[in-house]
């Protein structure tokens, strides 16, 4: 069956339509949630709640995106919630804004540090900091989408993503005088 009927199946209520969306995509969405909430049970949960609000909003999927880009967002969405909830996000006070250069920083590393360096780095970077990141980095979106995701102005996104960077590179340089010292 084609994901065009599944997703029209889904929309006239069918169940079965809805487990075989959710079978093709809850690995995926998984590791996404996995990304802001570092719990099982947690991103879990916010995955369940995130394919609630897909299927109850259905209709609004309009064909745009993918349906895989469009549940992204949801997940995304309800994972930084969750982590609103949980006080894990933690906003920068809006009254120290300072307008950012983001082409005078080079997001160059050293050749023997691994992805999987970088992204244990920016998982012990402040959530703030970490959540832009992932958000910019991995996700793929621009400031301005980051400012909606995340309820903050898009200026915010450019500082939070700069001083984000900043203390990645400080990391890995520790990181790299640890490893290749």
């Amino acid at each position: 069956m084609f994901k065009t009927d599944l997703i029209e199946d889904c929309k006239k209520g069918k169940r079965k339509a809805q487990l075989k969306l959710y079978n093709k995509y809850c690995d995926a969405m998984l590791r996404i949630a996995m990304r802001y909430l570092k719990q099982q049970d947690l991103a879990e949960d916010a995955v369940q709640e995130a394919f609630i609000k897909a299927f109850k909003h259905i209709d609004s999927f309009s064909g745009d995106v993918t349906f895989g880009a469009w549940l992204k967002r949801i997940v995304i969405n309800q994972s930084i919630d969750y982590c609103r909830q949980l006080k894990y996000y933690d906003p920068i006070d809006e009254n120290k804004l300072e307008m950012i250069d983001e082409e005078r920083n080079s997001w160059e590393v050293e050749d023997q540090l691994t992805t999987a360096d970088v992204e244990n780095c920016i998982e012990n970077l402040p959530e703030n900091y970490a959540t832009v990141l992932k958000l910019y980095l991995m996700e793929g979106y621009d400031h301005e989408e980051i400012g909606e995701i995340l309820n903050i102005k898009a200026n915010n996104s450019r500082i939070l993503l700069h001083r984000g960077k900043n203390e990645l590179k400080k990391h890995l340089k520790t990181l790299k005088h640890e490893r290749f010292a």
